[in-house]
């Protein structure tokens, strides 16, 4: 390959993955053409997308964008580079879930927030809660304190009723 057309394609890689923030690497070698195609067309229903790259484009792609400790998860061995959905939590929980079911599938890494994970810690990002899980934590976290207080404001007035009610009652079967 010429030179030229080497420099085509890294900056076809660096226009691809100027806009992708956190990603995931895997090994697909062993992954045979039907799971293949089944694996990419459920991804991407969910807004996941795939690209096999060659390491040493996506190196200097890296190296290009700012993204220098990217670097070392383009090392050997073909690599492909997935990336999208909600956030890179669902991308790892997506394949540690199709992991499962394709041994050929291994993840070798993930690029989170300018850091560069090993294996084990990218199969830890598919344990985190996703960002809607978080948002769902945040909001029952945020309305707590107003239940205690509405609690404790109603509880008082409960407890009265309560009281007026009984001797109601007690005072109707004395009538």
């Amino acid at each position: 390959m010429s030179k030229y057309v080497k420099g085509l394609l890294q900056n076809e890689l660096e226009k691809r993955f100027a806009e992708v923030g956190d990603f995931v690497v895997i090994s697909s070698v062993g992954l045979d053409g039907i799971n293949n195609n089944i694996l990419r067309g459920k991804l991407k229903a969910k807004g996941i997308r795939m690209s096999v790259v060659k390491n040493a484009l996506m190196r200097r792609a890296m190296e290009g964008l700012g993204k220098p400790s990217a670097v070392s998860l383009f090392d050997s061995g073909p690599c492909t580079v997935v990336y999208g959905g909600d956030s890179v939590v669902d991308v790892a929980k997506e394949l540690a879930e199709w992991g499962t079911k394709l041994k050929a599938l291994v993840v070798r890494g993930a690029f989170v927030d300018g850091l560069s994970l090993d294996a084990q810690g990218a199969n830890e990002l598919s344990k985190m809660p996703t960002r809607a899980e978080m948002h769902g934590r945040l909001a029952a976290t945020a309305l707590a304190p107003g239940a205690k207080v509405a609690g404790a404001i109603l509880s008082p007035g409960s407890t009265i009723a309560g009281c007026l009610k009984s001797l109601i009652e007690k005072l109707e079967k004395a009538a």
